[in-house]
C-alpha cells in the first residue's frame, strides 16, 4: 500500500469529483448525481440535499483539479490555503466500517467543506511522501480526466473508463496497417 487507505479513499473521491467535470461535459447534474459520487459510506455526516450544497460541490472541482496540476510548492500552498479556510482542526474518529482515522471538519460542517478539507488532508501525505508523481492526467486522445496512480510500479496512463484499451486498439491497427519491416525470403 503507497498511502494509508483513508488517504487513498480521499484521493480516489477527489479524482472522481474532478471528473464530474471532464472534456466539457457535466456528471452532476442534480443533487442525485452527487449522492452517487459520495455515496458508498466514504463521506460521513450531514448532508442537505439541496441546490446550495450542489452549487458549492460543483464550485471545489476546480480547486481540487489543481492539485494534478501544480508543482510541489503550489500544492503545499493550496493545501494550507484550503485548511485555513475550512479551521481544520485535525482528530481521530472512528465510525461505522473504519477504523481510527483523521476528520480534520466537524459532521455538520456542508459536504464541500469536508470534501475539500479530505482532499488537503490527502494530499499532506502526497506532499510529504513526495509522490505528487502518482497524480497524472490520464493520457488518453481528447480525456482530461485526473487518475491517482496506486500501481506499484507507478505504470498507471490511462483514466478507467476505456481510454488504455483505445490507445491499445489503435496501437495494434497502425501496426497492422504499417508495412513488414522484413523482407519476404
Amino acid at each position: 500500500m503507497t498511502f494509508t487507505y483513508d488517504t487513498e479513499v480521499a484521493l480516489t473521491a477527489a479524482a472522481a469529483l474532478v471528473n464530474t467535470a471532464r472534456n466539457g461535459s457535466e456528471a452532476l447534474p442534480d443533487q442525485a448525481a452527487v449522492e452517487g459520487v459520495v455515496g458508498g459510506g466514504q463521506w460521513s455526516g450531514n448532508r442537505t440535499g439541496d441546490q446550495k450544497e450542489l452549487r458549492q460541490v460543483r464550485e471545489l472541482r476546480p480547486t481540487l483539479r489543481r492539485f494534478w496540476e501544480l508543482d510541489e510548492p503550489g500544492c503545499v500552498e493550496l493545501v494550507n490555503r484550503l485548511l485555513r479556510a475550512e479551521r481544520a482542526l485535525p482528530q481521530l474518529v472512528k465510525h461505522d466500517h473504519w477504523d481510527w482515522h483523521l476528520h480534520a471538519t466537524q459532521p455538520d460542517a456542508p459536504l464541500a467543506s469536508r470534501m475539500s478539507v479530505e482532499a488537503a488532508m490527502a494530499m499532506v501525505d502526497v506532499i510529504r511522501q513526495h509522490e505528487l508523481s502518482r497524480l497524472r492526467v490520464c493520457e488518453g486522445v481528447d480525456c482530461d480526466a485526473v487518475l491517482v496512480d496506486l500501481s506499484r510500479n507507478r505504470s498507471k496512463r490511462y483514466c478507467d473508463d476505456g481510454c488504455g484499451n483505445r490507445a491499445n486498439v489503435a496501437a495494434y491497427r497502425a501496426r497492422r496497417r504499417a508495412p513488414s519491416a522484413t523482407p519476404a525470403p
